[in-house]
């Protein structure tokens, strides 16, 4: 009976721990994504994590580490959403405009994400270490290149995609998504509209979808009824605040 209660307690205790440590990380993402490495605050990712600054060095005995571990823990969630869309049974260029499609919509709603790998990019053109990338590039980019390159070449000699360089396409068809919201202050100039209304974000998202199915299928028909079926069962993402979306400027100061 002793040996049950003991056990259980240990249970309880791990389960409180593993709670402790999600909502600390869950706070770090947070804080990191708004005010970067240098700019978070231990202290304040513990208040919103609800611990005191022993608990979370308990946790995380650096400002660094835990730096690691968030990004290690938002880039498992985006290989993890990414790497399902390719291995979908579907055929290669339905697959392709899933992921073009998926991409986006991380653009979308994975605000901190976007924040994190802007962040690390500056650094590493500033030649500072950026160590952080390592992991994302481990984790996330390397597996998703080699499942995209091998779905584009099945594409491709299958005849239902265009003849075309693989990373051509892909840099095309990426590429697209993150000038549209990295530009967005420069679209408010030059048009009349604004580029993260939920309106224009849903027309964008169809048209991108609409112009793939034309761009790099051999059969244009077949191409155009990849793309509604696509289109028909992926509805708009809930958005986010604005204040997550990249090319957003209105970040919170400390």
């Amino acid at each position: 009976m002793v040996k049950i209660e003991a056990e259980t307690q240990i249970a309880v205790s791990t389960d409180r721990s593993a709670d402790t440590r999600a909502r600390i990380l869950e706070a770090a993402l947070r804080e990191f994504s708004a005010l970067g490495l240098a700019g978070a605050r231990m202290d304040q990712i513990a208040a919103a994590a609800g611990v005191n600054k022993a608990l979370l060095y308990y946790h995380f005995d650096s400002k660094e580490n835990l730096y690691a571990a968030a990004i290690e823990m938002i880039s498992g969630r985006v290989r993890d959403q990414s790497m399902a869309v390719f291995l979908l049974k579907a055929s290669p260029g339905e697959r392709f405009i899933r992921s073009t499609l998926n991409h986006f919509d991380r653009i979308l709603t994975q605000g901190e994400f976007q924040s994190l790998m802007q962040q690390e990019m500056m650094r590493m053109h500033q030649g500072e270490e950026a160590s952080a990338m390592s992991i994302v590039v481990k984790r996330v980019f390397a597996p998703m290149q080699t499942m995209y390159q091998a779905m584009m070449r099945e594409g491709i000699a299958s005849g239902e995609l265009i003849d075309a360089d693989w990373m051509q396409i892909h840099l095309s068809a990426l590429g697209a998504n993150v000038f549209y919201f990295l530009a967005a202050p420069v679209w408010r100039l030059l048009q009349e509209f604004e580029p993260f209304a939920p309106e224009v974000l849903a027309e964008r998202r169809r048209a991108m979808v609409k112009f793939l199915g034309l761009a790099v299928f051999v059969d244009r028909a077949h191409g155009a009824e990849v793309a509604a079926k696509v289109l028909a069962d992926s509805p708009m993402p809930e958005l986010p605040s604005t204040r997550h979306l990249v090319g957003r400027s209105d970040e919170r100061k400390k």
